[in-house]
């Protein structure tokens, strides 16, 4: 597992940072973010299914609502009711997990390589690039000159939290209920699934941004980017 791991995610986006690197006057942050907007480019397909599908799924709340409070005394036919629900209206409630769980493998490629790079004394594992990748030598592990790409940045951070909770509160904003805090069903118990996504809204900003804090402001780098681009596809799906 570890060793398709390293050849189908590790050393491809290992060779695509160092590419970038090379080619735009090695500049390490600008290296990364050329390759997260690579990676987002090639990944549109999958994450425009995904914000379609949250969309949709946001749109059906009223009425997957009422098929649990009808359903609620009878578990089995509960869920027999909301899959036949879901078939009905061509949508799955696990499809946005898929580019989730691919974000987050890239995710844990880019920490690898900046830990790897770092522990090299920020120099480039010949042994990682292919034939027609040139070797740098020494990174220059500086963003225009300020950042620390090695380091922790606080103000990465920062922004890379601020801009989940933008994302988040983004798709929230298109709920049809979006006007009610907490609902309440018939019977007097809280809405969990409203209650979760209120949660989420900040639990995964306060998340990024402890992740942002305690690791190589690299990782930070890369997420920022990578939210800001789903941002912009989430507004232009929405406008369109």
């Amino acid at each position: 597992m570890i060793a398709i791991f390293h050849t189908l995610v590790y050393q491809p986006l290992y060779n695509i940072l160092i590419f970038s690197y090379n080619f735009i006057g090695q500049d390490f942050g600008v290296a990364i973010v050329i390759t997260t907007i690579f990676l987002k480019v090639v990944m549109i397909p999958l994450s425009k299914k995904q914000i379609q599908s949250q969309k949709k799924l946001q749109e059906l709340q009223p009425k997957i609502k009422e098929l649990q409070k009808k359903h609620k005394d009878n578990k089995e036919e509960q869920t027999k009711a909301l899959m036949e629900f879901y078939k009905k209206n061509k949508t799955n409630p696990f499809s946005g997990c898929v580019p989730l769980i691919i974000q987050l493998i890239f995710l844990i490629a880019i920490y690898r390589i900046l830990l790897n790079i770092s522990a090299a004394g920020l120099n480039v594992e010949a042994g990682n690039l292919y034939s027609f990748v040139s070797n740098p030598g020494k990174i220059n592990h500086l963003f225009l000159g300020i950042i620390d790409m090695a380091k922790p940045s606080p103000v990465l951070a920062v922004l890379a939290a601020a801009s989940q909770y933008w994302q988040t509160k983004l798709m929230m904003a298109k709920n049809k209920e979006k006007k009610e805090n907490i609902k309440k069903d018939s019977d007097g118990k809280p809405d969990f699934a409203q209650i979760m996504s209120k949660q989420m809204m900040y639990l995964g900003p306060l998340l990024t941004l402890f992740i942002g804090i305690k690791f190589a402001a690299g990782l930070a780098l890369y997420w920022l980017i990578s939210t800001l681009f789903m941002v912009f596809q989430q507004l232009y799906i929405f406008k369109k």
